[in-house]
């Protein structure tokens, strides 16, 4: 018997690019004989969410791009028909769910258009990923899911599968949560975290030839996203990082944060670029710089061998002269900053992030000086935050010569220490699901509105860029009304126009591949606890 996987993965236009994890599940499971399919609803019309590509152009934080420039194009068929379609052709011994916890709804809502196929045949579904690892009992709940993944799935899904395959029961396998027929649940051991330097060239043959393409700085790439460190050493509060690690170090004798052997990443970046054709790398590491000097040393004589543009997000604290100039002696050519507020002491207290406001504008003087354009990503609506204290941010973003900035409006997910605070101060109930970072804000607090945060994040730029003078213009601006949104449009050609010219030939407005990755963890579609 070949055990038939097939991996349904939740998602809307604009969203994510190709998921990694489930491209390594399918490497693994190919390996060990079993056969795999997926269904992956990124092309389809959902009505779930928003076109996080599309608010970020509108709002000046990302280049305007066209879809049709490389023929990406929205199915025309309806995604109800096409999943009852797969099924039935595949007939699958088991559904694996790869859900965030924004795109959790949509992924229910998949998993019911199939529910009679799903109960006729018998056929089980696990539920995995970074929502399911930290709110595991709301996802098990879900009448039709029978097992959910808590923690990495490499391991888990393979013996699982050889489970199945034997006609043996998967009551015990680690990481698993497993439902009873009385409704009761096995709450399984996590295992010793996965050994990533034994993983497998990634298998993209899964996914269509047009999610190998995502927009960057107004142009498109056919682009791989590349791992090189699983987790984070920092302690931020708006991340799932740090209950990572301790999921880990506290129940296992293993560690979640770690870093791929310098050959394996070679072995992948060199077969993706010789034989796919890959023309940008995406490393979606929680900081790249979280290297020694002997380790940032070692690939940088590796990758000068690729010599591919490359993309990396990194912490301000972590960049040096030397390093920066190195990395754009081999292709680095746009950097991401995790910024998150402007003012040190709240940032320090509720964040806990430490570095000086002036330590981080004399550090991002660095990339300029070596032509290698930035972006700086804010949050604002946390627990506690007034617009005076948002406003800090604005200064600080005044003071940094970023070719782009996204403000995004704080959530809440599950398995971060501020999402703890939010239930203990009323802010959210336990069983409230997030939603996605470009959505509407969640919070509603007394000293700082849903309309005040909106209002900032449409007008982020604009403050930005614009000269303190046309202040009390732009907050004219910042209303959801037709007069507030006419303005807007005033102010925003005003703005492309004189304060945002062109750098090296594009426009300086950097086309992010995610809705953010520091902080958009929940934009992970891995059924293992990683982000992406």
């Amino acid at each position: 018997m070949s055990v038939k996987v097939l991996f349904i993965y939740p998602n809307t236009y604009g969203m994510n690019m190709l998921p990694p994890a489930i491209a390594l599940f399918s490497s693994l499971l190919k390996q060990g004989g079993y056969s795999v399919d997926l269904f992956d609803a990124t092309y389809y019309q959902t009505d779930h969410g928003v076109d996080s590509d599309g608010t970020k152009a509108t709002r000046l934080n990302v280049v305007p791009f066209s879809p049709s420039e490389k023929g990406i194009k929205m199915r025309d068929t309806d995604w109800r028909d096409d999943i009852k379609a797969k099924v039935k052709a595949f007939q699958p011994d088991l559904i694996a769910l790869s859900t965030t916890e924004d795109m959790w709804l949509l992924g229910a809502r998949m998993l019911e258009e199939i529910e009679g196929f799903i109960l006729r045949h018998r056929i089980p579904v696990i539920a995995g990923g970074v929502f399911p690892t930290f709110a595991p009992e709301l996802v098990i709940r879900h009448h039709l899911v029978d097992m959910v993944c808590v923690g990495e799935g490499e391991v888990t899904l393979i013996d699982l599968c050889d489970r199945i395959k034997k006609g043996d029961s998967w009551n015990d396998v680690t990481n698993l949560w497993v439902k009873q027929k009385d409704g009761s649940v096995t709450k399984n051991t996590i295992a010793k975290s996965f050994e990533i330097n034994d993983t497998p060239i990634i298998d993209i043959d899964l996914f269509e030839e047009q999610r190998l393409y995502r927009p960057m700085a107004g142009k498109w790439y056919k682009m791989m996203p590349v791992e090189t460190i699983r987790g984070c050493p920092y302690k931020c509060t708006f991340c799932n990082s740090p209950d990572q690690v301790t999921l880990y170090d506290d129940k296992t004798d293993s560690r979640f944060f770690r870093k791929k052997d310098m050959k394996l990443v070679y072995k992948e970046l060199k077969h993706f670029k010789e034989n796919y054709g890959i023309e940008y790398n995406y490393f979606w590491a929680d900081t790249f710089l979280s290297w020694n000097d002997r380790e940032f040393d070692e690939f940088c004589e590796m990758y000068a061998d690729i010599r591919l543009p490359f993309w990396m997000q990194t912490r301000p604290e972590t960049i040096t002269e030397y390093k920066v100039k190195r990395l754009a002696e081999i292709g680095l050519h746009r950097i991401s900053f995790g910024l998150e507020h402007g003012n040190e002491a709240f940032r320090k207290k509720l964040l806990k992030r430490e570095w000086k406001n002036k330590a981080i504008i004399d550090a991002l003087k660095i990339p300029a000086r070596y032509g290698v354009p930035f972006s700086v990503n804010n949050i604002t609506g946390f627990p506690t935050e007034t617009r005076e204290l948002a406003m800090d941010t604005i200064e600080l973003n005044r003071s940094i010569d970023s070719h782009n900035q996204n403000l995004y409006s704080f959530v809440p997910f599950h398995g971060t220490p501020l999402r703890t605070l939010c239930e203990e101060m009323g802010l959210v109930k336990p069983d409230t699901i997030t939603k996605a970072l470009t959505d509407k804000p969640m919070l509603i607090q007394e000293q700082y509105s849903v309309e005040e945060i909106e209002g900032l994040q449409k007008c982020f730029v604009l403050y930005v860029k614009m000269d303190k003078k046309r202040w009390k213009d732009i907050q004219r601006a910042e209303p959801d009304t037709p007069e507030g949104n006419r303005i807007f449009e005033e102010l925003r050609q005003e703005c492309l126009e004189k304060n945002m010219p062109p750098v090296e030939g594009i426009n300086n407005a950097e086309q992010s591949n995610t809705a953010d990755l520091e902080y958009g963890l929940e934009n992970s579609g891995a059924i293992k606890i990683d982000k992406c």
